[in-house]
């Protein structure tokens, strides 16, 4: 699942990224894991915080998913400012190009993976496992073992999608 997630930041990327004079080319790999960080991440911070009714409106894809919308949803401002500032403070990018970059990456992935999660795009995305990857990058999730004291989120958000 990351690495699919991964795939589609590094297929939306092409011209945020890796042909942006901006971003040296030896900060172009790190910026796209950033990109991956922020997003699983952000959704991993809405679960926690009990917005699971927000996460299922966003990857429902009823809000729309054209980039004016996904940048309109509050769960995809939050996870956009919080890639926005990571990029600035890993890199040093100046705002307004860490702004350019994941504007134009971050609309184009979630619309992709809305896409896959409602069937009309190839490939298997289920909103359990995005988050449960979410969790194993910030220290639970998908490594911790049942009855180990975590909460599986994960799990809980799959099962109300029919994922695994």
């Amino acid at each position: 699942m990351l690495e699919q997630l991964f795939d589609l930041v590094q297929q939306n990327s092409q011209q945020a990224v890796i042909q942006n004079p901006d971003v040296p080319n030896e900060h172009n790999q790190e910026v796209m894991n950033t990109l991956v960080g922020s997003i699983t991440g952000g959704l991993q911070e809405e679960a926690q915080s009990g917005n699971v009714g927000g996460i299922m409106n966003l990857f429902s894809g009823e809000s729309g998913t054209s980039a004016a919308s996904l940048l309109n949803n509050p769960i995809v401002a939050s996870i956009a400012t919080n890639a926005i500032g990571a990029i600035v403070q890993k890199f040093g990018l100046n705002s307004q190009v860490a702004a350019n970059i994941v504007n134009s990456v971050l609309p184009s992935v979630l619309g992709a993976v809305i896409s896959k999660m409602n069937g009309t795009g190839s490939g298997g995305f289920d909103l359990g496992s995005l988050v449960q990857m979410g969790g194993g990058l910030f220290g639970g999730g998908k490594d911790e073992k049942p009855g180990s004291g975590g909460i599986d989120l994960g799990g809980m958000l799959g099962g109300l999608f029919g994922g695994k």
